[in-house]
Parts: structure tokens; sequence; C-alpha cells
């Protein structure tokens, strides 16, 4: 499936033309061409080469997914790799659409393996702010980034969001909540591992679109980009700070249970001193020789107002402590 556009003098002149016109655009310097491939053939990746020049590594990079987010430059355009994310809304996990451009003087090209990713929520940025059309290829490619980086920013409020729901559950007591509090906070360290992978790399990206010599932003646009550069840091340094936080989580996890093995513990140990008082004396009495009160009344009565006075102060003082 195909999706073209074709702006000249900052007016959306064209929507929806077959991608064979676009031979017809692209040596005209006053229009730009933005063309959407999802899962692409062979043959389209052979004619977006043939019609932009395009260099075959770039090519070969847009062709194999699970690319690192960068930005390469080239002789007539430049490659650039990045990733659209969600949070999963039924688990822990994230789920990741890699995203593929190629950037030249008055194109843009961008390869979706599959449909996952919202092309029309770009569409509908770029027809949000149709003053900005006349900047060519960077304003289309900062309608992209924005909303790519946007969905980085939602993702990681979202897992800040259930690592609070799990820091609520990290003092409850029970065998389910403990085991709750244990899974999520393994899967969520692992989304948040896989989210840095995706969102650390964006900002040598967009710093390096920046750059005055790939002559790729145009000056007004520079503030566009920059406010699109303090989002990527802001999502980074949100991201560092909740891998810290979700390893807190799991260590006082550790602690907690440790605690709570203690004061089982002193429970059972203190239930332990009080039986064993009745079964000492039970025990002394038990020898096979005569004793006080042997063989009568009082000494039954004495050995056992004996284990029942000891017992209670035992309990008494192991209750004053804590201990029970």
């Amino acid at each position: 499936m195909a999706r073209t556009r074709l702006y000249r003098d900052g007016n959306l002149v064209l929507e929806d033309f077959p991608s064979a016109d676009i031979s017809d655009y692209v040596g005209d310097p006053d229009a730009v061409v933005w063309l959407d491939l999802c899962a692409p053939t062979p043959d389209d990746f052979a004619m977006i080469s043939e019609e932009f020049g395009l260099h075959e590594l770039a090519v070969e990079d847009a062709r194999h997914e699970h690319q690192r987010p960068k930005l390469d430059r080239y002789r007539t355009h430049s490659f650039l790799s990045t990733y659209a994310v969600h949070a999963e809304p039924d688990g822990d996990g994230l789920d990741t659409t890699e995203i593929s451009v190629f950037i030249t003087a008055n194109a843009l090209i961008t390869v979706r393996p599959d449909d996952r990713f919202d092309i029309e929520a770009v569409v509908a940025r770029w027809d949000d702010t149709p003053e900005l059309a006349r900047y060519g290829v960077g304003f289309l490619l900062y309608g992209l980034l924005d909303f790519v980086v946007d969905g980085h920013f939602a993702a990681v409020q979202d897992l800040d969001d259930r690592l609070e729901q799990l820091e609520d559950l990290l003092f409850e007591e029970g065998r389910r909540q403990v085991q709750e509090v244990q899974r999520r906070s393994f899967e969520l360290r692992k989304t948040l591992v896989h989210l840095r992978r995706v969102v650390l790399p964006m900002r040598e990206v967009v710093n390096s679109l920046l750059r005055r010599d790939l002559h790729i932003v145009a000056e007004p646009m520079v503030p566009y980009y920059q406010d699109v550069y303090d989002h990527v840091l802001r999502a980074t340094e949100w991201t560092e700070s909740l891998r810290d936080l979700v390893g807190s989580i799991m260590e006082t996890n550790l602690t907690v249970q440790g605690n709570r093995m203690n004061m089982i513990m002193k429970k059972v140990t203190s239930w332990a001193a009080i039986i064993a008082v009745p079964t000492a004396i039970t025990g002394f009495y038990g020898q096979n020789v005569p004793y006080p009160g042997f063989s009568k009344e009082w000494g039954f009565v004495t050995s056992t107002g004996a284990m029942i006075v000891i017992s209670v102060l035992l309990y008494l003082g192991f209750k004053k402590r804590d201990w029970i």
C-alpha cells in the first residue's frame, strides 16, 4: 500500500496520486513529495531506489527490521530509523513499530513494515499546521518526529502510573500480592530496558538533524525541533528515573519479605518457649523417683499452676516486646 502527497509553494495541491507519477514531480524545485509505503515489496524498494537515487546500504537497512534508532548521512539524502512505541493495555510489555525514513531535498519517504503505526495521526498534525508547510521536508519530518516522540513520552507516563500501582501493592500482605509484585516488577524492568534502547538514541538523532550542514531544517523550524529535542530529553531522563525506581521496588520487596520472615521466626520462637515450660515441668515430674508432692493431689495442682503461671508470664513478656 502506498500513500502520496504533493506540496507546492507550501500548499497541498495533490493527494493519493499514483506512485508511478512521482518522477513527474521530484525534479520540480518548488514541489515537495511525501511517499508512504506500508509493508513494501521488493519492487517498491526498487522503485524508490531508482526514482530518488537512494544508496543501497540505506535501502538495505529499510528492508531489514530491528535497526538501531539512527541518522545516516549520504551524498544526496539521509536515512533515519526510529520506533513508535506504546504500552500494552493488557500487560506490562511494550509494543514497538519500526519506521524507516528517507530524507531528500524535496521528498520524504516513510517505510512501515505493517499498519500498526497510525500514519493518519501524523497526517492530521500536518493538516493542523498548514502555515509551516512552506518549509518543505523539514516540516513533514517535524510532524512525524513530534508524533513519535510524544508516543515515547506517553509510554513513559503510562509505565510511571503502573509503577505507582505496584508501589501500592508493595506493603500488602498475602501470597498473591507478593507474587504479583515480584512478577510485575521484573516485567516492568524488562520493559524499561527495552524502552531505553528506543528513547536514548533519539537524543543523537534529533540533535544531528539540527546541524546546519545537513540543510534539512530551515531556520524558522529550528525552535520546533528544539521543542522535540526537549521532549526527547525529558522522556530519556524519566525512563532512567523509572529504571532506578523499579530497582528500588525490587530491593524494597526483598527487604519487606525479609522483615516478615523475621517476625514469623520471632513468633514461632516465642510460642516454642511457652510450650517448652509445660514440657519441662511434666518431664521433670515424670521421673520415676519420689519428689515433693509425689502421689499427692497438691503436687499435681502445684505443677499445673506453675505451668500456667510461667506460660502466662512468658506470653505477656513476649507480647510487650511485640514478638507475638
